[in-house]
């Protein structure tokens, strides 16, 4: 039987577990998924030892930019990011590294947007927004990345004027905040200057309707969670498992 799983850590909550298992049994597939609660990166080296079976793996926080240096090679796509969520093993047992995060994100996104989305904020600068932004390139959206220790050419939570938010309609949550079980949580975005024209979109899949959302909601701006996001990046995942 093939196995398959999921490497991160504090990783009970997972989507992918659930969504693989379900999936496997609906389709009549003999496979399995484990998630690999990982302390600390170098574990990876057990988990392929102890796991002679396994043939593809998918990547979470913390471990997206991590996990490169132990992949004997990256795809064009995930070289460019700088991020990796899938990992397929090949045949010879080498790993190759692949993002499907910025598909699942590019695709979900597409029938939100309007003419006036020209212009996004990336809240957080993880493995995560390097995909966001690959994506966000690929539509001819310009971005600017907001951070807790901005560097150069990005802003801080502070620097989010009335006008930042006026003029950047697309606004990307990629951080953890306001995930389960800290659901009261949102990034400290203005949220008092967001219009019906604001399309917030926040990476978070649970609770479904973050404190983010709910804010945004308040002023009337579309909101969108991380769902069916993590629904498609996973079956790319899977596509690119069975090539």
């Amino acid at each position: 039987m093939k196995t398959f799983g999921l490497i991160g850590r504090n990783i009970s909550y997972s989507f992918s577990k659930a969504y693989f298992s379900q999936k496997f049994k609906a389709e009549n597939i003999e496979a399995e998924y484990l998630n690999f609660d990982l302390q600390s990166i170098d574990q990876i080296h057990n988990i392929l030892k102890e796991t002679p079976q396994l043939s593809g793996l998918n990547v979470t926080i913390p471990y997206k930019e991590e996990i490169i240096p132990f992949l004997s090679k990256l795809d064009s796509v995930a070289k460019e990011i700088l991020a990796v969520n899938t990992i397929k093993i090949e045949t010879d047992g080498s790993l190759t590294g692949y993002n499907t995060d910025y598909f699942g994100f590019q695709e979900s996104l597409k029938p939100h947007l309007q003419a006036y989305h020209k212009k996004a904020l990336i809240l957080g600068t993880g493995g995560a927004s390097k995909a966001i932004a690959y994506a966000l390139r690929n539509l001819k959206i310009s971005y600017t990345f907001v951070s807790r220790n901005p560097e150069k050419d990005q802003l801080s939570y502070t620097q989010l004027s009335k006008e930042v938010i006026n003029e950047n309609h697309l606004i990307i949550n990629c951080t953890p905040l306001g995930t389960y079980p800290n659901i009261e949580n949102f990034p400290p975005i203005p949220v008092e200057f967001l219009s019906p024209k604001h399309l917030i979109y926040d990476l978070i899949y649970n609770p479904e309707i973050t404190q983010l959302m709910k804010l945004a909601l308040n002023a009337n701006a579309k909101v969108i969670n991380g769902k069916k996001m993590l629904q498609l990046q996973a079956e790319k995942a899977w596509e690119i498992w069975n090539r």
